[in-house]
């Protein structure tokens, strides 16, 4: 069985840790943990947590990449039980500033000329 790869924008596979914070329709914390990106793109994450995250939900992301942290908000699009228990998530980016954005779009370049 294969997955279908719903995302336009080209994966790249990266280990981050993050920390990440649910908030439900009425913008209120239901919940927070830590977590590993398991890929990214310009347009969204898959990371790894063991609390499954539900779609219902809005996450605000902080990740580390290098020296600097990455504040992103995101929408959780689904969420499968993984290996070992874990469960992995799928997020789609959504109101990224600009400056964030080009942040992204050069650690996305980086990511890209090393897997040239």
């Amino acid at each position: 069985m294969t997955k279908e790869n719903k995302r336009e924008e080209k994966r790249y596979d990266t280990i981050h840790l993050l920390n990440y914070i649910c908030l439900d329709s009425d913008q209120k914390q239901i919940g927070q943990g830590m977590a590993r990106t398991l890929n990214l793109s310009e347009t969204g994450v898959k990371i790894e947590t063991h609390e499954p995250i539900e779609s219902r939900y809005i996450v605000f992301l902080a990740i580390g990449i290098g020296n600097e942290i990455f504040d992103i908000k995101g929408k959780v699009k689904y969420c499968n039980r993984g290996t070992e228990g874990r469960f992995e998530s799928g997020v789609e980016f959504y109101e990224v500033d600009f400056d964030l954005y080009w942040k992204l779009k050069r650690f996305i370049d980086a990511l890209e000329n090393r897997d040239a």
